[in-house]
């Protein structure tokens, strides 16, 4: 089946690298549709002019500012999978970011933007009760879905585990942990951030070396996942210099 990408940004990006087999359709001339168009030409992907109600037929009903970029089923990412990472990752530090039990996609879009600008080497989701790659994904990503490595696992706890043979350090995320800025976030970094919801699942921070926070001074009980997990990123890369 194939992927429908709507966001103008996700396009952009997509375009870059596209897949074989992508088409850009769009119905509305403009600065930013004559830039993709751009892009698409130099890309050798196919370009069709369409009517914008054909439009907004293929995106589904989703929103769209004259353009779809149409993906093959199998389209390309940055998805691999954990064992390959494991085994080609020789940095003295690193970052990877773990999301246990987060189901909606426009956070996990939000993070997948934030492991993009703070350099992620890999975000791991589980297999079940998790988010996965969806075009609403990739729209809220705003494209970094196409250029950050991420990967599925079957067994969240074991994954933690294989990272932990690995030399990296597990942090996990919660209101009653240490202080970010004081814990030493160097070297091996795999942090994990729970559902939007519930938290981190207690065999998940039952396995987690130390439980860091972010002190706060609002009248709320906690910052979004997405929010908590772009300044988490920020601190550790900060830290590791």
């Amino acid at each position: 089946m194939a992927e429908i990408i709507t966001s103008l940004h996700g396009i952009d990006e997509t375009l870059r690298d596209p897949p074989a087999g992508a088409e850009l359709l769009v119905s509305k001339k403009n600065l930013r549709t004559d830039g993709l168009v751009v892009l698409a030409n130099q890309a050798q992907v196919g370009v069709r002019t369409t009517s914008d109600a054909e439009l907004t037929k293929i995106a589904e009903g989703r929103e769209h500012r004259g353009a779809v970029l149409v993906l093959p089923a199998g389209r390309k990412t940055r998805e691999t999978t954990l064992e390959a990472f494991l085994e080609t990752f020789d940095g003295d530090q690193g970052l990877v970011v773990l999301l246990d039990g987060v189901t909606d996609p426009q956070n996990y879009g939000a993070i997948l933007r934030s492991a993009d600008q703070f350099a992620a080497d890999l975000v791991l989701i589980p297999a079940r009760r998790s988010v996965s790659d969806t075009p609403a994904v990739f729209s809220a990503s705003a494209g970094a879905a196409a250029w950050v490595p991420h990967a599925v696992v079957t067994n969240l706890t074991r994954a933690l585990g294989q990272l932990k043979d690995k030399g990296f350090w597990i942090y996990g995320a919660d209101m009653n942990g240490t202080a970010a800025s004081q814990a030493k976030l160097t070297g091996r970094v795999a942090l994990v951030l729970g559902s939007e919801g519930k938290g981190l699942s207690r065999l998940v921070r039952d396995t987690c070396d130390v439980v860091v926070s972010i002190p706060t001074r609002g009248r709320l009980d906690s910052l979004n996942v997405s929010v908590s997990a772009g300044v988490l990123m920020y601190e550790v890369r900060r830290q590791q210099g």
